[in-house]
């Protein structure tokens, strides 16, 4: 859970040079395919809801499964941002922009590495959430939970009995900037799904305008809105770079040319054009707008926009020589040559920098140009060998030889800030851990994890590269889920290779990889415990393919396990993309058909469904036992 923090603006002007591009090698003694692999997985802890049947973090279980039940809206599922029980709709949202990105500019890479299938599962998760939480055009629920009562707590999520009030922002109560990145992301993932998924891509992107149209009509930072929010992720920038964001995102969705005019046109006025940036984050996003823009401005889009579009691209260049360390203006590294923004969680800003400097050398790359920094021109070349310096340093090339990466290499971070892996798990010890006995018991406790948080990037060392692996030390030992987004890309680049792609050109994803012969059966239980009287099975129980297109019929039976008549059975079905047979819908509900009114003891109905993915997500939300 972050702090709020200050901004470092600067309005150094730029000098612009002309140069030669050299060709790109890169070397190294890591196993960057292992640390992709390893930085998916996080996800997956982090995940908050009905755990789906491939959950491969197996410590942990469902949890806030009446989240947004006392606002009358279902916001069951998402991510925990980081080491809390709480749910922020700005860092998650940004989470999600940027794995998506990642996606887009290397998903060939993570597709040839055999992690591209879990890195849409990990967007899809997020995009689910955000979704639900969108379920009016100008309403966002933006937090899930209170970070004051949480930081009283240490439990489990699966035990937690914190608040789980849910706020939202509206016309009377704005937030540009939480409605832009949730557009963002929505654009973003719009276009990562457009392959695999064309109806689940459409959906994103009605949410997408609908959220831009929110954001930009009725303008005004969400943390005025959903004031608890401020001791936690206060949004210092405002919304003006939101805003850029968001239409920078759904001009690269949609080709729409409304969007480029929004970024030609309000370049001056919104700061693009002016604010030259040592950091980018989920809360600056000044550095990923003006990247963006000038990718545009690369692949020929400018137009009549491209004297506006060239200050983009000034202020671009600017970050990464202030990244280089070749800018009228530098970052702050360590000794060891680390990015240094701030104590706190200092390793957001090393991962985000990371990737605009791997994605900008890949567009200089293509576009056949030089980086133009003050003093002379810089190669991508250089550039990337950058990016890869700062992951190196993060998987252990650095003083203390620590691996910043849990569970990678030898010498990682035990004492993580992390409530659920430093509480031993439900399914080894179903104990109830109570708020305050979990500081006591767990918090406390000098010793290492029980349950190892796979792939989490922790807070990082300090500005002399010291470090503490201290649970208690939540500045350097509490890890994000935007730490590990950006780093998704960066990994898969360094991994794979780039082969001579051209990033100028649209996105092309790979196929994901078939799966060889039919396949196989598949049962799914209803998210509940074994003493629930609801039972729920879910079987295939035939495929065939259609235009290219594998379809699926399932056969979903309910049963009645009690010894009492089952009435009024309330379902919750998501995941749902094709036509069901057997209940009857109303709203976002299931119930049973008309002609039956009860189920008796010990009795089972069945109904069926068609669709081109994997089960459907089905749940018991009500249910009376007669």
């Amino acid at each position: 859970m972050e702090k709020f923090v200050g901004l470092c603006f600067s309005m150094a002007p730029l000098f612009l040079l002309l140069g030669f591009v050299a060709p790109i090698a890169l070397a190294g003694g890591h196993d960057y395919g292992q640390a992709l692999s390893k930085s998916i997985l996080f996800f997956e802890a982090q995940r908050s809801g009905y755990l789906p049947r491939n959950q491969r973090v197996q410590w942990r279980g469902n949890s806030g499964l009446s989240d947004g039940k006392i606002s009358g809206v279902d916001l069951v599922g998402g991510y925990y941002d980081a080491g809390d029980n709480v749910k922020f709709g700005l860092p998650m949202a940004f989470t999600i922009t940027m794995m998506s990105w990642s996606i887009l500019e290397y998903g060939r890479q993570m597709g040839a590495s055999g992690e591209l299938g879990h890195a849409l599962d990990a967007v899809k998760w997020g995009t689910d959430y955000l979704i639900k939480a969108h379920p009016e055009p100008y309403v966002l629920y933006g937090e899930v939970g209170d970070g004051n009562t949480d930081h009283y707590c240490w439990q489990r999520p699966e035990d937690m009995t914190t608040s789980r009030a849910a706020y939202k922002i509206d016309p009377s109560h704005p937030g540009s900037d939480l409605a832009g990145e949730t557009a963002a992301a929505m654009a973003a993932a719009s276009i990562v799904f457009r392959r695999y998924n064309p109806s689940y891509s459409a959906e994103l992107l009605k949410h997408a305008y609908q959220l831009f149209d929110f954001a930009d009509k009725y303008r005004g930072k969400y943390d005025s809105s959903i004031t608890i929010a401020q001791k936690y992720y206060r949004s210092v920038s405002g919304y003006a770079d939101e805003l850029l964001w968001a239409a920078a995102w759904l001009y690269k969705a949609t080709n729409n040319q409304y969007y480029l005019n929004y970024l030609g046109n309000n370049g001056d006025a919104l700061g693009g054009t002016d604010w030259a940036m040592t950091e980018f984050g989920w809360d600056v996003k000044y550095a990923g707008v003006q990247t963006l823009v000038a990718k545009f401005l690369m692949a020929g889009k400018g137009g009549r926009h491209t004297p506006v579009f060239e200050r983009y691209q000034e202020k671009a260049e600017f970050f990464m020589c202030s990244c280089l360390g070749k800018g009228s203006r530098n970052a702050q590294k360590t000794p060891g040559g680390l990015i240094f923004r701030q104590r706190w969680n200092n390793m957001q800003f090393v991962t985000s920098a990371s990737f605009l400097a791997t994605v900008y050398s890949d567009y200089l790359i293509s576009a056949g140009k030089p980086l133009r920094c003050p003093y002379g021109n810089v190669s991508p070349a250089e550039l990337l060998s950058f990016a890869k310096s700062q992951v190196d340093y993060i998987l252990g090339d650095n003083p203390r030889a620590t691996s910043y990466m849990v569970g990678y290499g030898n010498n990682y971070p035990r004492q993580v800030h992390h409530r659920a892996s430093s509480i031993v798990s439900y399914k080894v010890n179903p104990s109830f851990v109570s708020c305050r006995g979990g500081y006591a018991t767990w918090f406390s406790r000098k010793a290492s994890d029980p349950n190892l948080l796979t792939g989490a990037i922790v807070g990082g060392p300090d500005a002399y590269d010291n470090f503490a692996d201290q649970r208690d030390n939540y500045e350097q030992t509490e890890p994000a889920t935007y730490n590990n987004a950006p780093l998704l890309g960066i990994l898969a680049r360094l991994h794979a290779g780039h082969s001579g792609y051209n990033q100028l050109l649209p996105v092309e994803l790979p196929a994901l990889k078939p799966v060889a012969g039919n396949p196989k059966p598949v049962v799914k239980r209803a998210p509940a415990s074994s003493a629930s009287p609801v039972a729920i099975t879910q079987k295939l129980t035939a495929s065939w393919v259609h235009n290219g297109k594998t379809y699926y019929r399932y056969s979903t039976t309910i049963t009645n396990k009690s010894s009492k008549n089952l009435k009024n059975l309330k379902l919750y079905i998501s995941e749902l993309y094709g036509p069901l047979w057997g209940l009857t819908k109303s709203g976002n509900s299931y119930f049973f058909p008309a002609w039956i009114n009860t189920l008796a003891a010990g009795k089972s109905i069945e109904f069926v469904y068609i669709h081109s993915s994997s089960p459907a997500k089905v749940s018991v939300s009500n249910y009376n036992l007669v």
